[in-house]
């Protein structure tokens, strides 16, 4: 029997959050509506620096709504191509499916695990639309020569930051370079709501389109018609989805949202424990670039025996996981699209290898100390 019982992922949450939650339910207010608002103003400020008029956050229920909206704000329609990293979760290819259009897969860098830059232009056709780079582990891909494809072939950006929340790129915020930019707040995210997401656009047009969408494609703010000072009549101007987040999920981000980088500063301690403890062995880790900052949602090694090791730390009380089963080994997309294991040689090396290590605030030193030990002792 282990001495310990640590999971993969525990939220960070404290009284504050739970005083955030009880102050929204007193209010008698649940669904979507002030605090809501609330949430995306101080997300926006956060991102932006600054509350500037013509930067915008708009939330939603989870980031895969937000990749769909801001799919749609960009116009993409059935036969359209978008190119995304094949080493991500099945929401980034899923959003882009929902509109009959096809994710085109991209390789990924053996030592990042981020979009192959360099295998981006010639997966570009007529029909390319956009370009989903997905911020593995929260460390910013390579921004400028995506930038520069984008520019020069003249696609959309939606950067998928289900991972990268903070995180910097050259001393920029990632929220601020691409045209739309998704977020998630998923249970085990850095920033944690239970469910929920936030998009960040520069672009008023977009902003619009994501808000009207995110509510049945209502014309206006729905939400407000049930208080005293809205009325009963609304106009539905699109075809929408019920993609709202509501004061509940943003009383928790409002809490979570002002611990956000001392969150990160913990998870970035325990990162260079481990990267101290697994210098010169056979553990492989990923290699952090310099002009950038990762927000350290995840930490992945590799080794040789990853099943092996897997089941060792299930054995001994320590939760890991696999980021990701790519894109293209999973049947519906397989038989979809046809995708092979052969056109992808470095997902495939890296997803044999790969096993996601605990990491967050709430990890004591000596539950670190005890997963260092075991990985060192059962890794090959």
């Amino acid at each position: 029997m282990s001495m310990f019982n640590i999971p993969f992922h525990r939220p960070y949450i404290t009284e504050e959050e739970i005083n955030e939650v009880v102050t929204t339910l007193k209010s008698g207010w649940l669904t979507m509506g002030v605090k809501t608002l609330e949430f995306e103003e101080q997300f926006k400020t956060y991102i932006y620096d600054t509350k500037k008029e013509k930067a915008f956050a708009v939330s939603a229920n989870s980031c895969t709504a937000c990749l769909h909206l801001a799919l749609k704000a960009i116009g993409l329609k059935s036969g359209d191509e978008v190119i995304l990293p094949t080493n991500t979760f099945i929401a980034t290819a899923e959003a882009v499916a929902y509109f009959g259009a096809k994710p085109v897969l991209c390789d990924i860098e053996y030592e990042t695990h981020n979009i192959d830059v360099s295998k981006i232009e010639n997966l570009i056709t007529e029909k390319t639309k956009a370009i989903i780079p997905v911020h593995f582990g929260g460390q910013p891909c390579d921004m400028d020569k995506i930038l520069e494809i984008a520019r020069k072939y003249n696609l959309y950006i939606i950067e998928d930051a289900a991972h990268a929340l903070p995180a910097w790129y050259k001393g920029k915020k990632i929220g601020t370079i691409g045209h739309i930019t998704c977020f998630s707040f998923y249970v085990t995210k850095t920033l944690a709501t239970g469910e929920g997401g936030m998009a960040t656009t520069f672009k008023e047009n977009f902003a619009r389109i994501m808000k009207i969408n995110r509510l049945h494609g209502i014309d206006r703010d729905a939400w407000n018609r049930y208080t005293l000072q809205g009325d009963w009549y609304y106009e539905v101007v699109d075809q929408g989805y019920k993609y709202n987040m509501t004061d509940i999920q943003a009383a928790l981000g409002l809490a979570q949202l002002k611990k956000l980088e001392w969150m990160w500063k913990k998870r970035k301690e325990i990162a260079q424990r481990y990267n101290q403890a697994f210098k010169n062995t056979q553990i492989e880790t990923l290699k952090i670039k310099t002009d950038r900052e990762t927000s350290w949602h995840l930490y992945v090694i590799k080794i040789n025996n990853r099943d092996e090791l897997y089941r060792k730390l299930k054995e001994k009380g320590i939760g890991t996981s696999v980021h990701f089963i790519p894109v293209h080994r999973h049947p519906y997309y397989k038989n979809t699209f046809g995708y092979k294991e052969k056109d992808y040689p470095v997902a495939e090396e890296v997803f044999k290898k790969s096993l996601s290590l605990p990491i967050y605030p709430g990890l004591s030193k000596e539950e670190q100390e005890y997963i260092i030990e075991n990985v060192l002792k059962y890794a090959r």
